[in-house]
């Protein structure tokens, strides 16, 4: 983003703007204010509730807004938000997104009449490809894939410190690639999507269905490093579903680095033996692409909403 679109007409000259940015997902909402030079001053996080529903979680945002603006004292600011979803072009409402209640609503025309100021909307896997390609992991890299696995699974593009969305806003979303169409059902409509077998969701749901009984991903992940045979052998297809999938994704887009984000980012056996999943699997005599994890935490989605947003 140019400075001057960092700055404002105050009829003196130009004046530094801050940066407010809103991320809204499944299980939180948190808010940032950066100041022109990307540092953070206020920060704050609340539960989503989605059970009980959209207007409540406008109502939420509302109440973040006005205390980020007591911070500033009201001074002029940018504004953006991720969410895990995307706008439609065609209706200008929300679709694709897992916390459910906000599909086929008008988010930004609502939220904006609410908070009487613009909003700039990104999904919240580009946000988070965003903040990482600017000031994480992906600093000095061309072309950046952000990767999220946590509850759910999904991806963003930045191409030159900007967010690739695609001509229908999905450019990313791998995770609602079909990779057997025979597979469990997704939440999508479709069958056998990478989120059905790789989100933390997903790999719960496969050891569930194959044992009869219930594991969180830690336990599983655990009984894997122990030789435990029932959940080595799920998080062995785990590791093997990730390869068939991210080898994909680098067979088609070849970017600079990958940048893994959410809960699962942090199964070390992601960077050692999913990789070499990988390898076995791209049409390429090696694996180059660094697969690496993020570097500014789970609040990396809210800085990247913070640097999309308009004035």
């Amino acid at each position: 983003m140019s400075l001057k679109a960092l700055l404002i007409n105050n009829g003196s000259g130009w004046s530094k703007l801050h940066r407010i940015g809103i991320d809204l997902g499944g299980t939180k909402i948190e808010i940032i204010v950066l100041d022109d030079h990307n540092r953070e001053i206020y920060r704050k996080r609340i539960a989503t509730e989605q059970e009980k529903g959209y207007p409540a979680i406008l109502a939420k945002i509302d109440g973040l807004y006005r205390e980020s603006l007591k911070v500033i004292a009201h001074q002029p600011h940018t504004l953006g938000m991720g969410i895990p979803g995307t706008i439609s072009s065609k209706t200008n409402l929300v679709k694709n997104a897992n916390t459910q209640c906000l599909n086929g609503k008008p988010l930004k025309s609502d939220i904006e009449a609410k908070l009487g100021h613009r909003v700039e909307i990104q999904n919240d896997a580009n946000c988070f490809t965003l903040a990482e390609a600017l000031l994480g992991a992906g600093i000095g890299k061309r072309i950046v894939f952000g990767v999220i696995m946590g509850t759910g699974c999904g991806g963003g593009i930045a191409i030159d410190g900007k967010v690739h969305s695609g001509i229908q806003g999905i450019a990313g979303e791998w995770g609602h690639m079909q990779i057997d169409p025979s597979g469990p059902e997704c939440y999508c409509g479709k069958r056998g999507c990478v989120e059905t077998y790789i989100s933390g969701g997903g790999l719960q749901r496969i050891y569930r269905d194959r044992f009869g009984e219930s594991k969180i991903v830690q336990e599983i992940v655990a009984g894997f490093r122990g030789g435990e045979p029932k959940t080595s052998a799920v998080f062995a297809e785990f590791l093997e579903q990730f390869g068939i999938a991210l080898s994909n994704v680098i067979d088609i887009l070849d970017p600079d680095i990958v940048i893994l984000g959410g809960g699962l980012s942090n199964i070390e056996e992601l960077y050692t033996l999913g990789r070499e999943e990988v390898r076995k699997k791209i049409f390429s005599d090696g694996l180059e692409t660094p697969i690496v994890r993020n570097k500014l935490g789970d609040s990396a989605g809210v800085f990247g909403a913070a640097m999309i947003g308009v004035s």
